[in-house]
């Protein structure tokens, strides 16, 4: 399998923050939001079997996409905490759709997402 060096996209997860209220109804029988994060202008919510990042765009954030991962998609993936001089901490995750990188804020745990990832993938959060 050749890794592929440029992701798909990159998202930056600034700091965990309570499960959004309105994420139910993005939900399917017998699916539980996890955790949650702040991106730069919505959020990521981690559930049980899939990651989903709402992507606010335009000058009003009206227009939103949204992206779906399930966890059975992911085939590898790596995190790396900051370190002294790179200050930046960050998640790649290897899909079947291809690469995906998540910057991470100062005020997030690198150690707690990839415990949350392989967790999730090893179906450990069901």
């Amino acid at each position: 399998m050749a890794l592929e060096l440029t992701p798909i996209t990159a998202w930056t997860f600034q700091a965990e923050v309570a499960i959004p209220d309105d994420v139910g109804p993005l939900l399917v029988p017998g699916e539980k939001p996890v955790a949650a994060y702040r991106t730069f202008r919505d959020t990521a919510v981690f559930t049980n079997r899939r990651l989903i990042v709402r992507d606010a765009q335009g000058m009003t954030g009206k227009k939103v996409e949204m992206y779906s991962v399930p966890y059975t998609a992911i085939n590898m993936w790596s995190s790396e905490n900051a370190g002294t001089f790179d200050f930046n901490a960050e998640l790649e995750l290897w899909t079947r759709a291809g690469h995906i990188k998540i910057n991470l804020g100062k005020g997030v745990d690198v150690r707690r997402l990839d415990s949350l990832i392989a967790h999730a993938v090893f179906g450990a959060l069901g």
